[in-house]
């Protein structure tokens, strides 16, 4: 070999380290960014299964951060916890695909978000989480932070009011329903001052990616388990202790939206659902009592005031507690004599409210309310209106799984999304 030879290899030798890392960081740049706001731990188990299916796919996504935004007792801890499982399959799942995150990285952006519901006004302070929201959204890429919030909304709200430059850099795929009622006053906040973020609304869609509606027996919420996970990992043993092992992961869609489909455009086909613009988000305002004359929209902000003693108190100050549906909801001083409380149903139901309050004038108020189907209804004059992309639940009919507006677009691809994710489950065959 000649010396001339060897300076020119030895010299393409050394170019090709340097390019590597620009390559594989290239790479990496083209994968969505995501940030997740999970409320895992909290009212419901099933975030602990999104959680397991996010790490299993962990290679796909620019994951940069993990915030929990909890209802209940959930925090931090319970995203790290994960993370051990994850630690414990991570040679496994790395053998298969290189660009698996270390489990000590995903750690690093572990924060914890806001632990309480936002007042009436819909943010409080910031929290680590919020913060960190900010400081993502505010990195300089080309690409959006795909903000997609398993829970409240108190984060994201939080961070829009400290802020609101974010909104031009992120995109929020939000699983409302359920968490919209806990998470009334941030998401009314959100709807009537940043009206023009880029939102996801899905109230029922989601559930289509758990309801068993025509599904082959083998996929069933029931029999997957035992059929492709059962043995599987430190993960697939721990998903056992999660609803022993039926798959619900209500909060997955969010994830699936952004691994096939065009998420830039909400109204076209994709795992996480299909997706209409909505030019209004309902809302009802009632003057003292409701009846079951009045009749909103499913998933609408029903805002009830109620007139008072003038008290010397800060506004904001929880003064009553209404019980809808043997769940109770804190009620707040306004000002100038005036109560207000804000609800949310998850459904086309009808529901009747009890006040309890130690203020004579509002203790023992009750009354009712009738809501249905489809969301977001007729327009009225007290909606919030909302920008040029905000986006929520197919309207069509034949969408519709029983009563679960758009669900169908979701549960066409189950058989699709459950066998992948069941060849990634081979790669933990072997038992822990």
């Amino acid at each position: 070999m000649s010396i001339k030879y060897v300076k020119l290899l030895s010299c393409v030798c050394f170019i090709s380290t340097l390019l590597i890392p620009y390559y594989s960081t290239a790479q990496d740049e083209s994968k969505p960014r995501v940030l997740i706001s999970t409320d895992i731990g909290g009212t419901d188990p099933d975030d602990f299964q999104s959680m397991i299916h996010l790490l299993m796919y962990a290679d796909l996504f620019q994951i940069e951060g993990l915030v929990s935004s909890p209802f209940g007792k959930g925090r931090k801890k319970d995203i790290l916890d994960m993370i051990d499982l994850y630690k414990k399959d991570f040679g496994q799942l790395k053998a298969h695909s290189a660009s698996f995150p270390e489990p000590d990285a995903l750690s690093a952006v572990c924060k914890q978000g806001a632990i309480h519901s936002a007042p009436y006004k819909g943010y409080a302070t910031a929290t680590e989480g919020s913060e960190w929201m900010i400081k993502s959204a505010r990195k300089s890429s080309d690409h959006p932070l795909w903000v997609l919030v398993w829970g409240g909304l108190e984060d994201i709200a939080q961070a829009l009011h400290d802020a609101p430059d974010i909104k031009e850099n992120i995109r929020v795929y939000w699983i409302g329903g359920p968490n919209k009622k806990w998470s009334v006053n941030a998401y009314a906040y959100i709807a009537e001052h940043h009206p023009d973020l880029w939102m996801i609304e899905a109230n029922a869609t989601y559930r289509g990616w758990f309801m068993d509606e025509a599904s082959p027996q083998n996929i069933s919420g029931e029999a997957y388990y035992d059929n492709y996970i059962q043995g599987r990992g430190a993960m697939g043993k721990a998903f056992k202790s999660y609803y022993d092992g039926r798959i619900k992961m209500g909060d997955t869609p969010s994830l699936a939206y952004l691994m096939h489909g065009n998420p830039d455009d909400p109204t076209t086909e994709s795992w996480g659902g299909s997706f209409t613009r909505i030019e209004h988000s309902s809302r009802a305002v009632f003057e003292g009592n409701s009846s079951t004359e009045d009749t909103v929209a499913a998933y609408a902000v029903l805002e009830w005031r109620f007139k008072g003693p003038e008290k010397n108190i800060p506004q904001d100050s929880v003064c009553f507690m209404m019980e809808i549906w043997d769940q109770v909801w804190p009620g707040y001083y306004l000002g100038n004599g005036i109560y207000g409380i804000r609800y949310s149903p998850k459904r086309p139901e009808k529901g009747t409210y009890l006040i309890a309050s130690n203020i004579p004038e509002l203790d023992s108020q009750h009354g009712q309310y009738v809501s249905i189907n489809p969301w977001p209804g007729t327009p009225d004059q007290d909606d919030y209106h909302l920008g040029d992309h905000w986006y929520s639940d197919r309207q069509e009919p034949n969408l519709f799984i029983e009563d679960q507006q758009g669900a169908k677009t979701i549960a066409r691809y189950r058989e699709a999304y459950l066998l992948d994710w069941a060849k990634r489950w081979k790669w933990l065959k072997s038992d822990i």
